[in-house]
């Protein structure tokens, strides 16, 4: 009861914010911030009372400074970023400590350190001689700049996170809650089942479609995998090709529009572009790496005499039909808002939520169960508030790091190391960047390690001359090869688990099946028109189209069961292919 009243408020004051309008940043970010604090710190702790003890006082301090910058922020905004008196400097120490202990319980450690050592580098970096120093800031004004001014814990991304993240997580929530899941897998099945590999490739097109409303690499693998992957091994698909088809297919959900999980959102404010602009640059990319899987699929079903499914395993329209409209509908409410109309995407959102919420009134088969409602609604709200909590720990760790690179030039500096280092050669600079988000992503978040390495590489990419939409898309996209490339691969160690198989032949695997992840971020750079398929869509689909062609040899190229020879003839026609693209 206490957790659901928990959930309630925490979804219900982020609501209120999309329809109250134009609630002070010094209001409501901190507001985000407290919301999200008793998920992490009392909720969500697994551990003994010594971490439950901990937990608790920093929930109960944090509630408090948040409270007091959101009651007193016109007094605080005067202040213009320095400490008054000898408690808000220590206020202001507390609370960067509080949200370093947000995060490391989150998401572990790897982001709090590298969070640490940008404030160590902020109050000692001085010392340092020659550029990488900086000329030396007062410690009050550290705090108080990223505690109590409308910039660090305060600044952009964690706006991102509070107007728009969170309401597109409360509508994923909402419609995955209801009988969305059971369309996604009527669809799927209708669609691809009939298809040699039908069981790996209706995996491929319910994970396309679950990514839609979850944006979750992590949680499209836990959600649909433990459907698809038992499935697959009952029909004598190998352990670790199960998994691995799992994996990949899973991988998609934070490239899938509309919702792309958090870093979409991040870019929109980044960019300053439109959120609705970057839901169609992205489809196009997004609809090749699923045909890139969906093409690996059936070579290795070439290989190892993968079946179709029976017309008995069929569901029939008549079930697709009856089920569909229950994530259709929320969408066409979503995309239609968009489209149409001139309200802001987190309004938008809201509306399909609103109607997802009405159809929880059908339980999981499709059908009219009014005594289900509360329970459904009541585990969309736990579900939303959850995700939202998780989603803030990330944001206001990464807002306390890029506080100190704009404070200090600290981004600056790694700008002109990438720039030096790469020669001032824009394919230099993105391996380097390629191999940053890569390191990053090994223990961080995809989008804790897209902002980081946007906020560094990203200026250097530019000022190369690389379009600002492209670098970031670059970012984006390696940023989530750490899913299914070693040593570590979230996706993987999840799919390997629930087939009960090791995990390294499992990445070996996706590797091969996600080849698009590695090869079509290249394509964004020497053929820009694959991201313009608002403004020019023919020949946005000529590319695409292109690129395909030279995925598909590609992918025969690593997979199919043939000669050498030949195998090496598919590569070579896929380099051949990819130069008329502009891939290589």
């Amino acid at each position: 009861m206490a957790v659901a009243l928990a959930a309630a408020i925490t979804v219900g004051c982020h609501v209120w914010l999309v329809f109250t309008g134009l609630v002070p940043a010094m209001v409501s970010r901190p507001l985000h911030l407290a919301l999200a604090l008793p998920w992490v710190f009392i909720i969500g702790v697994n551990g003994g009372w010594i971490s439950r003890g901990i937990g608790s006082v920093f929930c109960l301090t944090g509630l408090a400074i948040t409270g007091w910058i959101a009651i007193d922020h016109r007094r605080i905004t005067d202040q213009y970023g320095w400490t008054e008196g000898w408690w808000q400097p220590l206020v202001c120490l507390a609370l960067i400590l509080i949200v370093l202990d947000l995060a490391r319980r989150a998401v572990k450690w790897v982001m709090p350190c590298v969070a640490a050592l940008c404030l160590a580098y902020a109050v000692w970096g001085d010392l340092i001689p020659g550029e990488w120093g900086h000329a030396g800031i007062p410690l009050e004004g550290i705090l108080g700049r990223l505690v109590l001014a409308e910039g660090g814990l305060w600044g952009s991304l964690t706006g991102i996170s509070v107007d728009l993240v969170a309401p597109f997580l409360v509508m994923g929530s909402v419609v995955a809650a209801g009988a969305a899941g059971a369309g996604f897998m009527a669809l799927a099945t209708q669609l691809a089942g009939r298809y040699r590999a039908g069981e790996a490739k209706v995996e491929v097109v319910a994970s396309a479609l679950y990514g839609t409303i979850s944006g979750s690499a992590s949680a499209n693998v836990a959600s649909t995998g433990t459907i698809t992957i038992p499935a697959m091994i009952r029909s004598g698909y190998p352990r670790s090709f199960a998994a691995a088809v799992e994996a990949v297919a899973s991988t998609g959900g934070q490239i899938m529009p509309p919702v792309m999980g958090a870093g979409v959102f991040l870019m929109a404010e980044l960019l300053r572009v439109p959120y609705a602009e970057l839901m169609v640059a992205a489809l196009l990319p997004s609809v090749l790496f699923f045909a890139t899987v969906w093409i690996g699929i059936d070579h290795f079903a070439g290989r190892l005499g993968l079946p179709k499914l029976s017309a008995a395993d069929l569901p029939g329209w008549r079930r697709v039909c009856a089920t569909v409209p229950f994530f259709l509908c929320p969408f066409l409410v979503l995309l239609g808002m968009l489209a149409l109309t001139d309200y802001t995407a987190a309004y938008a959102a809201m509306l399909a939520a609103g109607i997802g919420v009405l159809m929880l009134a059908a339980n999981g088969d499709g059908r009219l169960d009014i005594r289900g409602w509360l329970p459904r609604l009541e585990s969309a709200l736990v579900d939303g508030a959850r995700q939202i909590a998780q989603i803030a720990s990330i944001i206001l760790c990464a807002s306390l790091i890029v506080g100190v690179f704009n404070m200090t030039g600290l981004g600056v500096k790694i700008t002109s190391v990438i720039v030096g280092t790469s020669g001032g050669m824009l394919w230099a600079a993105l391996v380097l960047t390629a191999v940053a988000c890569l390191v990053l992503g090994m223990e961080l978040p995809t989008t804790a390690a897209y902002v980081i390495c946007v906020s560094v590489a990203g200026p250097a990419l530019i000022n190369l001359g690389l379009p600002p939409l492209q670098a970031h898309m670059f970012v984006f996209w390696y940023a989530l090869l750490c899913t299914i490339t070693p040593p570590v691969c979230g996706n993987v160690f999840i799919a390997s688990t629930i087939a009960q198989t090791p995990w390294l032949p499992v990445a070996f695997r996706a590797m091969r099946l996600g080849l698009g992840l590695f090869l079509i971020p290249l394509a964004f750079v020497l053929n820009p028109a694959l991201l313009d398929l608002g403004e020019r869509p023919l020949w946005a689909l000529i590319a695409a189209v292109k690129v395909a062609v030279a995925l598909w040899f590609a992918s025969y190229a690593l997979i199919a069961e043939a000669p050498l020879w030949r195998r090496c003839g598919a590569a070579a026609l896929a380099i051949a292919v990819a130069g008329l693209a502009g891939i290589a």
